[in-house]
């Protein structure tokens, strides 16, 4: 395989492509302060800086096998071959699994896991290193599909716990999901196993350089786009310790039903009344705020009515898009359903669809059209 690329300029062009992406991608991350691909986004540092060691590992590593385009002895292939696996099981693949943590905002998850679930395989690596033998790969390979199966299973459960954060403390959830990404990068993860211990042939050589390349594109694209939610979680927690100084004889399973009246009147009054719904990005920290209670008292009063932050949030600004829909219709005004959206509180009309596709079953113009079906819609 290796005689095979090492005549193909091509293929060592592509390989020198991979390497500058990754180092300048890396080195964007870490050194540029602002943010060039959404420049309305502030992404959290700790991820940047994270993300931009995953990309100098996937240069450096690159760098390592460069060798082999020059040396022809079989001997030397193995070495470089087998270090590099070493290298790799302690570099690449440990900062990839970091950048997955990382990506979850809702608590800081520990990263020493990481370092006991890969230690086998970076023993057996070193072993085979040492030895200049392939012995271990079977063992190693499929010890890398069990860590993975049970690495996702981990992070479906992760992303479940994220999910349901999100919808407790936020009413806005663009900027702030990460599961596609998940996937992505768990399908990218698994090709890059399969590849290390199974396949070989040039046209896998191409294959890979190229999924790399998308991975460089996507996850830079990706971290750029992601909302750091850090200053928001610190109020989170800075309300919870206010609620559990003033909740101290108060049943902490079930809010008294005087705090209840309190709360529901205070939002009537403060976020109805108001329309502070249609602001966006409001957190529950900030209605707690706004309404004179705190998180804690807030998310009970939610939870005891069988909705969370985000339902609460989004039921006002559709039942607000309903009534601004009727009286455009009785006025006979010219209006847009994205117009009409971008009103009721929604940044994204994606994200109103979306909505309003869970919520009814149905798209946009088929819900408005039960509403009116005499009336001639526009979604530009």
């Amino acid at each position: 395989m290796y005689d095979q690329i090492r005549e193909d300029p091509l293929y060592i062009m592509l390989y020198a492509v991979v390497i500058t992406m990754a180092m300048i991608a890396g080195c964007y991350l870490l050194f540029r302060r602002a943010n060039a691909i959404a420049p309305d986004v502030t992404p959290p540092l700790r991820l940047r800086r994270w993300t931009a060691a995953f990309f100098a590992s996937i240069a450096l590593g690159h760098m390592w096998y460069m060798p082999l385009f020059f040396h022809t002895s079989p001997e030397d292939v193995r070495s470089y071959d087998l270090v590099g696996g070493l290298l790799d099981s302690m570099t690449v693949i440990p900062l990839e699994i970091a950048v997955l943590f990382v990506m979850l905002q809702d608590r800081q998850r520990p990263l020493w896991p990481i370092a006991v679930m890969l230690a086998p395989i970076i023993v057996g690596n070193a072993f085979s290193a040492a030895t200049h033998s392939y012995d271990l790969l079977l063992a190693l390979y499929v010890y890398s599909l069990l860590m993975c199966i049970g690495l996702t299973i981990y992070m479906v459960r992760a992303l479940r716990q994220y999910g349901r954060w999100l919808r407790e403390n936020y009413a806005d959830l663009e900027h702030k999901e990460v599961w596609q990404t998940f996937v992505v990068l768990a399908i990218i993860m698994l090709a890059f196993v399969i590849y290390a211990f199974t396949i070989e042939g040039v046209i896998y050589q191409y294959a890979m350089q190229l999924i790399t390349i998308v991975l460089i594109c996507y996850l830079l694209w990706r971290v750029e786009t992601l909302s750091d939610l850090s200053i928001s979680q610190q109020q989170s927690q800075m309300a919870a310790e206010l609620a559990s100084v003033e909740s101290e004889d108060a049943d902490h399973d079930e809010l008294p039903q005087a705090i209840r009246d309190k709360i529901r009147t205070s939002l009537q009054q403060h976020c109805i009344d108001t329309q502070l719904y249609l602001q966006h990005d409001l957190t529950i920290s900030q209605l707690a705020q706004a309404i004179g209670t705190n998180r804690t008292y807030l998310s009970q009063y939610f939870s005891s009515q069988g909705l969370t932050y985000n339902a609460y949030i989004n039921d006002l600004r559709i039942n607000h898009f309903v009534s601004l829909y009727r009286e455009n219709v009785a006025a006979q005004r010219s209006f847009t359903v994205y117009q009409l959206a971008k009103e009721s509180g929604y940044s994204s009309y994606s994200t109103f669809c979306g909505i309003i596709k869970r919520k009814t079953g149905q798209s946009v113009t088929a819900w408005m059209k039960d509403i009116a079906p005499d009336l001639e819609l526009r979604n530009d």
